[in-house]
This record gives structure tokens, C-alpha cells and sequence, in this order.
């Protein structure tokens, strides 16, 4: 379902220098699996996700989602992709202050051009144990119930890919096991991959698979090369 071959991102430092953050010969992964990689804190984590998501170009390699050879596609029809086949959930929510928890959820909809769905994004806040807090406003929600709303959003559009970037960073402990079993009942019940990525063992052990980030990516930060060479 995701395939990964040869991918390799790099940044160009303010001295001239690049910095090679993502170096991966090769990662995959099958329909509904659950995986976690589990690294350090600025390792290049986030960066992976972001290009599998098509945030960000990739420099080099070959990224497959479901069949589809992504790095082909322009950054507009990535963006089509991504809201059809990707859910995303971010650190910090990303929800949007002025709107409630249900119309979150049913703005998640709308980046995939299809059609609203209140009933959907209603049984999806049902889903996370936010039935009675649907027309509440992030403000007016804890971090841990913002968190819930986050992971409905990303589930709206019944993508076949949920990509989490350390979804209890911003959750106090005691909440950390609840989400993630929250996210992994969730995905199991609609038939939903996900790629988790986490500094946590505690939250990497709740994963039958974990791969460590480390092993998977040949890059290091402090891997340069100069803008000569």
C-alpha cells in the first residue's frame, strides 16, 4: 500500500552548506498494517512524513501509495491525492479556532471536493467520545479532547493512510495511552493504515511493528556536504 524506495531529502543550511536529512533505500508497508518508527527528536521524522504527504518535494526516489507513483504528480494534484488517500495528524491539532469541533470535521471533507457529510463527521466525533462536545470550540476543549477532534478530522474523508507526527507531543501522560489506543481502535474500525512516528518507547510499545528510525534512514544531521563539492 506504501512503498518507498531510494528517497532522499536535503537542506541548504544558511552557510552554503547542505545538510542531507532523509536518506531511506527502502520502506513499505501493507493495507490496514500499523506501524510506528520510533527516533530521536530532529532526526528527520517529521520530513519523512511530510513527503509522503507531498508537503514536501522529495530530491530524489520513488514514493507509492496505493499504486500511485507520487513523486510523478504536480504539487496541485498531490494535494488532490493527499485529501482523498491521506489523513494527517499533526502535533499542534491545526484546528481552526473559530469554527466548532463538528465543523472541523466537516472542513476535512471539503479539501477532498466531496460531499458534506454532517452525519459522517458527527459519528466520527461519536467515535472519539466527543459526542456531547460537537458544536464546542477548540477553546472551549482540552488539549486531550482537541486531540480526538484532530483524529476525526483526519479520518473523514476514509483515507487508506493515517500519518501521525508524535500525537500525544502536546498531551499531558496520563492521556498519551488513551489517544493512541483511541487512534488505533479507530483506524482498525475503518479499515485504515497508519504510519505513527514517535521519540516515546512507552508509545512505540503499544505497536506490534516498530522500526526505528535509525536503521531505516542513512542520513545523519550531521551529514554535510559543501556547496563545492
Amino acid at each position: 500500500m506504501l512503498e518507498i524506495k531510494d528517497l532522499k531529502k536535503s537542506f541548504r543550511e544558511p552557510s552554503g552548506s547542505l545538510i542531507s536529512i532523509l536518506d531511506v533505500p527502502t520502506f513499505s508497508m501493507k493495507a490496514g498494517e500499523q506501524v510506528v518508527l520510533r527516533g530521536e527528536s530532529g532526526c528527520g521524522k517529521t520530513t519523512l512524513l511530510h513527503t509522503i504527504s507531498g508537503l514536501l518535494d522529495c530530491d530524489a526516489g520513488s514514493i507509492k501509495l496505493d499504486g500511485i507513483e507520487l513523486t510523478k504528480y504536480s504539487e496541485a494534484a498531490r494535494d488532490r491525492i493527499r485529501a482523498d488517500k491521506l489523513g494527517y495528524v499533526f502535533q499542534t491539532f491545526n484546528l481552526l479556532p473559530a469554527f466548532t469541533a463538528l465543523e472541523n470535521v466537516k472542513l476535512g471533507m471539503t479539501f477532498a471536493r466531496k460531499a458534506i457529510r454532517s452525519e459522517r463527521a458527527a459519528e466520527l466525533l461519536k467515535s472519539v467520545g466527543l459526542a456531547d462536545r460537537m458544536h464546542y470550540l477548540p477553546s472551549q476543549l482540552s488539549v486531550g479532547q482537541q486531540q480526538r477532534v484532530a483524529v476525526a478530522r483526519a479520518l473523514a474523508n476514509q483515507p487508506r493512510l493515517l500519518l501521525a507526527d508524535e500525537p500525544t507531543a502536546n498531551v499531558d501522560p496520563a492521556n498519551q495511552s488513551k489517544i493512541i489506543e483511541l487512534i488505533q481502535e479507530v483506524c482498525t474500525q475503518e479499515s485504515v493504515a497508519i504510519l505513527l512516528v514517535t521519540h516515546s518507547d512507552e508509545v512505540a510499545s503499544r505497536f506490534s511493528r516498530i522500526d526505528r528510525f535509525e536503521d531505516l534512514n542513512r542520513a545523519t544531521e550531521h551529514t554535510q556536504t559543501s556547496v563545492d563539492e
